[in-house]
């Protein structure tokens, strides 16, 4: 005999901001949900008729709940994110007030991993710089192009030895590569070299990967001292969030010649990407791509559906955070 799956219990759902069209779709189409208006009035209003209604919110990582739509959200329960990311929401605060969240871990992590080793292997031997040395007309006119450096068999830091850090260090030790990191405490089971500091880690390294989780708590982490020990022959890349990096000294470092490159997915205020490092052909740029493939998207969505489904049936998270 089949068993019914419980039934869901009441309430209402949120939907924060844009989200992949599997998930909005659901969100129309099982759950009814309410929309949150992107413009601030119009959203005033809406919290207005519709807040003390909402049960659950759904949004990304950037697009959260912050600290104000919280405190507008009395009977708030849970935020699922779509995303491994949760700094859009005022984790401090759903804690406080015991709101579960819930995040999207595992099936982001290959992806990310090999868009970090993309940008590790570009901004090293600047391929993307000597593509546009060939579509220039420059090979033609001015010969070839200026030599880069090794990519195999480098010391490498690696900031966040986590899912997505392991998954960095396995592809660089393919390279021949010697990994250090750190971590807020050392990993068991890890042979790699740890570190008691990003400043220590930093001084050891010839190339440092980011890949802590955003939020206040790593916020600035990489900042001009660390930039500093890695000197003007290390590298930078960033495939975290850019508010782990302290972007004005990024910015500075780079254009005065004091950090050798840097390979970015993220940045402080996306869209915006300062000009400054538009300009730079030691910087590799790419639109916060790390898990943007079909199948990542797909998996993530499904995941995202999953959690949410899990709430409201039996009030309990499939993948919370913490």
């Amino acid at each position: 005999m089949t068993v019914p799956a419980p039934a869901p219990r009441t309430g209402h759902v949120l939907q924060v901001g844009p989200l992949h069209p599997l998930v909005e779709e659901a969100l129309d189409t099982e759950f009814s949900a309410l929309r949150l208006p992107d413009d601030d009035a119009a959203a005033g209003q809406f919290l207005d008729r519709h807040a003390d209604r909402v049960r659950v919110a759904v949004g990304s990582g950037r697009t959260g709940v912050g600290t104000e739509l919280m405190r507008r959200l009395p009977r708030l329960e849970a935020v699922v994110h779509f995303g491994v990311g949760y700094d859009g929401t005022d984790a401090a605060e759903a804690a406080a007030r015991g709101i579960a969240l819930s995040n999207t871990p595992d099936v982001l992590t290959d992806a990310v991993a090999d868009t970090a080793l993309a940008l590790y292997l570009d901004v090293l031997r600047r391929f993307s710089a000597a593509d546009r040395w060939v579509r220039r007309g420059d090979w033609e006119a001015r010969g070839n192009y200026p030599l880069t450096v090794h990519a195999s068999g480098r010391r490498v830091g690696i900031l966040g030895l986590g899912r997505i850090g392991r998954a960095v260090a396995h592809r660089l030790e393919a390279l021949g590569c010697e990994i250090h990191y750190h971590n807020r405490r050392p990993v068991p089971g890890t042979e790699h070299t740890y570190h008691g500091s990003v400043l220590e880690l930093a001084a050891a390294v010839e190339v440092l990967v980011v890949a802590v989780p955003g939020g206040p708590d790593s916020a600035g982490t990489v900042d001009a001292a660390v930039l500093a020990a890695l000197g003007p022959e290390g590298f930078l890349v960033n495939v975290a969030r850019g508010s782990v990096v302290d972007e004005t000294a990024l910015v500075e470092a780079l254009t005065q010649g004091r950090l050798g490159g840097a390979g970015l997915d993220v940045f402080a205020a996306e869209p915006h990407v300062p000009e400054a490092l538009r300009e730079l052909d030691s910087v590799v740029l790419l639109p916060h791509v790390g898990s943007a493939t079909v199948q990542t998207r797909r998996e993530m969505a499904e995941l995202t559906l999953r959690n949410l489904r899990s709430w409201l049936t039996s009030g309990t998270l499939v993948t919370p955070v913490g």
